[in-house]
């Protein structure tokens, strides 16, 4: 499949994983559900025509929000990137003093959902990270001439294809709540997809994570009357995800290698096995493709899966 790549970027997004996980999710009459929206590459790829997405992070929907009012659109975007782009290359310091007048302007209250994607594209790594007071903080990732045309109109064009996809309200809704006030709106007609932060693993979620919350989202999808699929990392070449055993075993799981890249050697490449966790059959579903070809046998934890 054609896989939609919104124009918000973060670390940890699902782009090369949406084919996996929309080939296990079954087709319901109802609504898809997102309680932990994220960039929202799942959302924008899944199909449907009624939503509810939300996020604890007030950036992220403001910003989605804003597509499905009009108040922003590819055109003004493609301006306000041409503009500030501009402003990055002559600024001193190659670039550095215009970003931070950028962040500085973000975060004294203005959170001007353009400032957002500059941010987030001009920040270093493709990190996404706030401060405990809600300010942006991730360093600027030192290229003044980030914002050639070729990038300007990439995002440009993720601006207009989503703008696409998004329905209005109240076919699509967009929320700034707690997860816990989102998944009990669910019926039976509906699927909820979620992607929490990794127990263990996360670097930039907006709230942060801890097991409290692990265990309350685990009595909350326990007593769904949805379908649900629960993305999360099953282990590493190091050690497992111990939130699988102590909550989610009961229900199905399958498992996926996947890798992520720490610069450009091979050294540097490094794999999770991703896990889906559903409340449904997932019938003759691959349960793990063991695609590992770069490393040993005895470097691989070896673990048995049941199902």
């Amino acid at each position: 499949m054609r896989v939609i790549v919104p124009p918000i970027k973060s670390q940890g997004i699902k782009t090369k994983l949406v084919p996996w996980i929309m080939d296990l999710t079954p087709k319901v009459e109802g609504k898809w559900i997102e309680p932990f929206l994220g960039t929202g590459v799942v959302a924008f790829n899944s199909g449907y025509k009624k939503a509810i997405l939300n996020d604890t992070n007030p950036h992220i929907i403001n910003f989605y929000k804003g597509i499905q009012s009009k108040e922003i659109t590819a055109g003004l975007m493609k301006q306000y990137l041409e503009k500030e782009g501009e402003l990055l290359c002559k600024a001193e310091r190659d670039g550095y003093e215009h970003y931070l007048k950028v962040r500085t302007r973000f975060n004294s209250g203005e959170f001007s959902p353009y400032d957002f994607i500059f941010l987030s594209r001009a920040g270093f790594n493709g990190m996404m990270r706030f401060g405990s007071k809600g300010n942006w903080n991730i360093p600027f990732c030192k290229k003044p001439d980030r914002f050639a045309q070729a990038y300007v109109t990439k995002i440009t064009n993720q601006v207009r294809e989503v703008t696409q996809i998004i329905q209005p309200e109240p076919d699509w809704t967009f929320h700034n709540k707690s997860f816990a006030d989102i998944i009990p709106l669910a019926t039976e007609n509906d699927i909820i997809y979620c992607d929490p932060p990794y127990y263990g693993r996360h670097v930039d979620y907006y709230n942060g994570w801890k097991e409290q919350d692990e265990e309350l989202l685990f009595e909350l999808l326990s007593e769904t009357k949805a379908k649900f699929i629960l993305s999360t990392w099953h282990h590493n070449d190091w050690r497992k995800n111990e939130m699988i055993d102590k909550f989610w075993g009961k229900f199905n799981v399958v498992t996926k290698d996947h890798f992520y890249h720490n610069g450009g050697s091979i050294e540097n490449r490094r794999t999770v096995v991703e896990a889906l966790v559903c409340n449904f059959d997932t019938g003759d579903f691959m349960q793990h493709n063991h695609g590992l070809k770069e490393k040993k046998n005895d470097e691989q934890l070896q673990l048995q899966f049941a199902v």
